[in-house]
C-alpha cells in the first residue's frame, strides 16, 4: 500500500505491518537522508474518511513524532527528517504508537519510518513540529515580507525631521529596539508572524 523514495535511491516498499492499523519501515544509513518521500503504490486505497500519519521514533521514551499524512486525496508527501534528527529532544508533538514493534529487535536499522493509518478527524487533529515541514519558496517570501512591512511601519513611526533640510532620520537605537524586540518575539514563537 505504501512505499517510501529517498534521493539516490530505489523506492523501497518492504513496510512491515505490526498491527491492524500500524506499519513501519526500516530506513538504513539515516545520517545522509534529508527528506523522505512518502507515497500509496496505487494498489490498495484507504478506507473512506481514512488516512496514513507518519511517524518518526523519539528519543524520548516510547513515542513518535507526527511527520504529516497522506490520504486519497493526497496520495504522496515531502518529510523533512534532517533537523527532526539533530533535535529530536525538542519535539513535543509526540503521540504514543507501534507499541508492538517497540519490543522488536529483529531489524537492524538506523532509523524508522512509521504510518498509523487512522481516522482524517484524528489526523486533522496531529501537530508536525515546525523542523519537520519542510519550507517554501512561498512561505519564505511571506516571512520577508511580513519582517519587512513591520520593519518599516514600526521605524517610520519614529522618523524625525532634521532642522534647515529635507532629510529625515530614525536614530539606531530605534532600529536596535526594532531588532531585539523581533528576536524575542521568534525565539517566544517562531510562527508569531503568521497572525500578524
Amino acid at each position: 500500500m505504501f512505499s517510501i523514495l529517498i534521493a539516490g535511491r530505489l523506492p523501497q516498499v518492504n513496510f512491515q505491518q505490526v498491527s491492524e492499523t500500524q506499519f513501519v519501515i526500516p530506513i538504513s544509513d539515516v545520517d545522509h537522508v534529508n527528506h523522505l518521500v512518502v507515497f500509496m503504490t496505487g494498489q490498495i486505497p484507504f478506507p473512506d474518511n481514512y488516512g496514513g500519519g507518519g511517524n518518526w521514533p523519539s528519543t524520548e521514551g516510547p513515542s513518535w513524532i507526527y511527520l504529516g499524512k497522506i490520504t486519497n486525496a493526497k496520495p504522496s508527501a515531502i518529510f523533512r527528517i534532517n533537523k527532526l534528527k539533530d533535535n529530536e529532544s525538542k519535539a513535543d508533538s509526540a503521540s504514543t504508537l507501534f507499541s508492538a514493534f517497540q519490543h522488536q529487535t529483529a531489524v537492524p536499522t538506523d532509523g524508522l519510518l512509521g504510518i498509523s493509518v487512522e481516522p482524517l478527524s484524528q489526523l486533522e487533529q496531529q501537530v508536525q513540529p515546525s523542523d519537520v515541514t519542510p519550507t517554501t519558496v512561498a512561505s519564505n517570501v511571506e516571512f520577508v515580507s511580513k519582517m519587512l512591512n513591520n520593519f518599516v511601519n514600526y521605524v517610520t513611526s519614529f522618523v524625525q525631521n532634521v532642522p534647515g533640510t529635507s532629510e529625515q532620520i530614525v536614530p539606531l537605537s530605534i532600529v536596535q529596539t526594532w531588532f531585539n524586540n523581533f528576536q524575542r518575539r521568534l525565539s517566544e514563537n517562531p510562527n508569531f508572524w503568521k497572525t500578524t
